[in-house]
């Protein structure tokens, strides 16, 4: 069966060093100023920003496009008692931002409602059922949560119906855009509002900004709010960075210091003891939410969220953690069954992407698995299964390809899809499976760029490890929280050799404590996760090169540096890095010392 081809290992942009020399300062040494150089951050005053974030430094909501709008809309429902839907996505995005608003609009009206809708019987998005539901509650006004920018049909439909809409997107628009009172959407081609990247979560966020500042509230009646914010941030892989980075920041800190119920018992179910991150919001928080919509319906995940009894949420919590263990088990049958596909079909195994298809698959699972032929085959990855009668799907991708443009370009057979640059969402009728397959494998052979066919590593600096001291340790911790955009720094050192511990931790994780000769007395624990191929090599004794990011390990009430191996190849040479024009080579560059060939080393 073939398989991913083996990582390259790419060295990041060498830095000026006159900007390098400027962030190097006693609490900051140089490797720390390399890798804040990289990031874009040129000065201390910009490093202190970094930092330091600090609340006055979001962004003013009224600078989006449609946000006047959207809270005189509010305002007036809300003072002539008209009845409001709150209405988001199944997933951690939209339970998130259909919690935020929901909640903080009942400081103002107990004339509202929220609805989720059911992934299986109404599918993404918008729907005309939900539609129906709302008028027949007499709703006047739905908020739309994380969808909603593509749903032109829908809102004419709910128009008609005498029910206004306000849509709250950062999916990338269509050619039209629905006949809603308010469209807040950072990616509108019209929007002048700074940061493109919130999330549907986010929006939600800032519009009851908006009209919190509308109403001459302090910021601290927003704060609270702020946790499911850092949630929504990390679950639908937005770039933490810009406002992002704000509120994530401030986030974390709320979930650590006073989290709500709902995310207090899935923190126990988790069994998560430390403080909070961002891996922890993505893989302990995140799959239990969204493991409501995917088994039973989203709409538990957002009573568990707003659950105001500790035994209450408990209790929820318990049913969520249940739909979460069958939601895994369903995930390991289901890649298994997908896996299977390659060993029967020649021509797929031979194809540049990856399309699967199975009637009797889980709907809510196919994102998953597409995600796990990504990380197998490392191809663009569309996952099918059968849903009313419908080919319906999930589209993963590779580092650096645009997915959704893939996608577009099958739009004539296709009903129903969106989505971002990594990932899609499509609806197709049966009969265009097998020509989705011919026209997507075409998109991609005419689009994608080799180098984007392997995967790779992308190395932000090579260090010797007595460079690993307090200094580079406290920078690396202040640059937290890291996510897309700012992502923990990795390393290289070449021509380490394990101390004699190497293990196997489990059957598939390797466990070492790796020193360099020169320098025996200096060695740290390392972990390299699904990477037991690397024993013999380990305890040959031989050196080999590693890239691993820098962690903090908290055990038995210990915390001890280790560090995180996320690729090993045997051997120093330089030919196992494929550097770039410019690439750093070393500290010892950006210091500028020369080659013989005069190039940095």
């Amino acid at each position: 069966m073939s398989s991913a081809p083996l990582k390259r290992w790419r060295l990041g942009p060498m830095p000026d060093p006159a900007i390098v020399r400027g962030l190097t300062y006693d609490r900051c040494p140089e490797a720390g100023a390399i890798i804040l150089a990289q990031r874009g951050i040129t000065d201390p005053a910009a490093a202190a920003t970094f930092f330091r974030p600090r609340l006055d430094q979001l962004h003013d909501p009224f600078l989006m496009a449609g946000m006047k709008e959207a809270v005189e809309r509010i305002e007036r429902a809300l003072g002539e008692n008209e009845r409001i839907m709150v209405y988001g996505d199944y997933d951690v995005d939209g339970t998130t931002a259909v919690t935020l608003v929901y909640s903080f609009l009942l400081r103002f009206t107990g004339n509202i409602t929220f609805y989720i809708p059911d992934r299986y019987a109404e599918g993404y998005g918008i729907s005309f059922q939900g539609i129906d539901v709302a008028a027949a509650e007499k709703v006047t006004l739905i908020i739309a949560l994380d969808c909603g920018i593509k749903a032109v049909e829908k809102v004419a439909y709910a128009n008609e119906r005498g029910i206004d809409f306000i849509i709250c997107d950062h999916h990338r628009p269509g050619d039209t855009l629905p006949e809603a009172v308010a469209i807040l959407d950072p990616k509108r081609d019209d929007c002048p509002y700074p940061f493109k990247e919130l999330s549907g979560c986010g929006i939600g966020f800032k519009l009851m900004q908006g009209l919190a500042q509308h109403n001459d509230m302090p910021f601290d009646d927003l704060e609270p709010l702020l946790d499911l914010v850092a949630v929504s941030t990390a679950c639908d892989i937005v770039p933490v960075n810009g406002e992002n980075r704000i509120l994530t920041h401030f986030g974390l800190k709320r979930l650590n210091n006073e989290p709500r119920h709902g995310f207090r018992a899935m923190m126990n179910m988790a069994n998560v003891k430390k403080r909070l991150g961002i891996t922890d919001l993505v893989f302990a928080i995140g799959p239990r939410i969204n493991a409501a919509g995917r088994v039973e319906h989203g709409r538990q995940a957002v009573e568990l969220l707003l659950a105001h009894d500790p035994q209450q949420a408990a209790e929820m919590g318990n049913r969520v953690d249940g739909n979460n263990m069958h939601r895994q088990e369903l995930d390991r049958n289901m890649t298994e069954d997908a896996l299977g596909h390659f060993d029967d079909d020649a021509r797929l195994r031979a194809a540049w992407s990856t399309v699967v298809f199975d009637p009797t698959w889980h709907k809510g699972v196919v994102g998953i698995v597409a995600s796990r032929l990504v990380d197998k085959y490392y191809r663009p990855t569309v996952v099918l299964t059968e849903s009313g009668g419908k080919a319906v799907g999930s589209a993963r991708s590779v580092k650096g390809f645009d997915v959704y443009e893939a996608v577009s370009a099958c739009s004539d057979l296709l009903e129903q899809f969106g989505g971002h640059m990594y990932a899609a969402g499509l609806t197709m009728p049966l009969e265009n499976v097998d020509a989705f397959k011919a026209r997507f494998e075409e998109a991609v052979r005419a689009t994608i760029k080799e180098e984007q066919r392997t995967p790779v590593e992308e190395i932000d600096l090579e260090l010797t490890l007595d460079t690993i001291d307090d200094g580079l340790l406290s920078i690396l911790k202040h640059m937290a929280p890291y996510g897309p955009g700012n992502m923990r720094p990795v390393f290289l050192t070449r021509g380490v050799v394990d101390s004699g511990s190497a293990r196997l931790v489990g059957e598939h994780h390797l466990k070492m404590r790796l020193l360099h000769p020169s320098s025996p007395k200096r060695s740290f624990d390392a972990i390299a996760f699904k990477q037991a191929q690397w024993l013999d090599l380990a305890r040959s004794g031989e050196p080999f090169s590693v890239l691993y990011a820098i962690e903090e390990n908290e055990w038995q009430g210990r915390t001890t540096v280790q560090l995180n191996i996320k690729d090993i190849k045997p051997g120093v040479s330089e030919l196992l890095v494929n550097e770039l024009p410019g690439a750093i080579g070393s500290l010892a560059e950006v210091s500028g010392s020369q080659r013989s060939d005069g190039r940095s080393v």
